[in-house]
């Protein structure tokens, strides 16, 4: 039903209150619209008409990164501004996992880890701004970092990432780690990259350098496009790259701009469901594109979405949102780590 369809439906339904007698209430009335945009049929097949947004935990600083963890059961997100990683499940509810990524003096708040993964082992890798370095976490607790630098020169802050099959892992790194982000005094490259790194051998290599501020990203199923969010708030637009056979990125050019949006939030985290439609957080919520670019609609929880994963069967998404986690039920699925 698109939205003129739906205005004349919400009159009928008013004038028939009236006609009993009955005032209708703004709670019953208001509570789809302020969770979801449907503006196509199509937003309609992946999230249902009855679907609701479920709060889980609140009271954090900022929550980022989820993962889900299918040998767990369970999820796994960050709290950058409280330096913690923490755990969620049905069954025990919140965790710890770290209770501080970031140890030492500092005089910014974003120091924790931001974007989560896990490897084929099962193991955790932290995308830490404070400590700005690539890590894993071993199962003896201990962490091991995987990349630090680019050409000798530290990185910036690496923020989020996806796995390619060829095993090497593609990241962001904007400057958000760094108090004076681009002029900060520590900061030591002139550039907000994309990289990828091979976790077995260390190596970086440097892919991208012209997006103002890339951040979330996810590839597409062929592998063949890149889709990277620029968080930048005076350019809020996703990107799409050309993935060559050996890696490389070409042909940057715009998937989707939303710089005609008053909402708050820019284009962040983002994962891809298993017919190539995209979930990526940005203005007002959760955005939903098909893979041509055109925007389905918008999932908006009652908080800024920052990122999403998919979880418990593949067909949950979750969502971290500022000072919550929320999760939604759909009618599609994505993969799990």
């Amino acid at each position: 039903m698109n939205r003129t369809n739906r205005s004349l439906t919400i009159l009928f339904l008013v004038s028939l209150l009236h006609a009993c007698g009955e005032e209708p209430t703004e709670t019953a009335m208001t509570e789809a619209e302020r969770s979801f945009d449907r503006l196509t049929p199509a937003f309609d097949e992946l999230v249902p008409v009855d679907a609701t947004i479920e709060k889980l935990v609140g009271d954090f600083a900022f929550t980022e990164g989820p993962v889900w963890d299918q040998r767990n059961n369970q999820l796994l997100f960050s709290d950058l501004r409280s330096n913690v990683v923490h755990s969620w499940s049905d069954i025990d509810g919140l965790g710890t996992v770290l209770p501080a990524v970031f140890e030492g003096e500092t005089d910014h708040e974003s120091v924790g880890s931001n974007g989560l993964t896990l490897d084929s082992q099962g193991r955790l890798l932290l995308l830490e701004h404070g400590n700005r370095v690539v890590s894993r976490l071993e199962v003896n607790g201990a962490r091991t970092i995987l990349a630090h630098s680019y050409e000798r020169n530290r990185l910036n802050s690496p923020n989020d990432s996806d796995w390619h099959s060829s095993g090497w892992l593609y990241f962001t790194d904007p400057p958000y780690g760094l108090a004076g982000l681009e002029e900060d005094p520590r900061r030591e490259l002139d550039f907000n990259g994309i990289y990828r790194l091979h976790p077995d051998t260390g190596e970086v290599q440097l892919l991208e350098s012209s997006q103002s501020r890339p951040n979330g990203l996810t590839f597409s199923l062929d592998e063949r496009t890149l889709y990277v969010a620029n968080s930048d708030a005076n350019n809020k637009v996703w990107y799409a790259y050309d993935v060559s056979e050996e890696g490389a990125l070409s042909n940057q050019r715009i998937f989707f701009d939303a710089n005609d949006q008053e909402a708050s939030g820019a284009a962040d985290g983002m994962k891809i469901d298993v017919n190539g439609n995209l979930f990526a957080t940005g203005p007002g919520g959760v955005w939903v594109f098909d893979p041509e670019g055109n925007h389905l609609g918008t999932i908006k929880p009652p908080e800024v979405a920052a990122n999403v994963a998919w979880g418990d069967d593949g067909s949950t998404l979750y969502m971290t949102a500022r000072t919550g986690l929320y999760r939604i039920r759909l009618s599609t699925s994505g993969e799990i780590l």
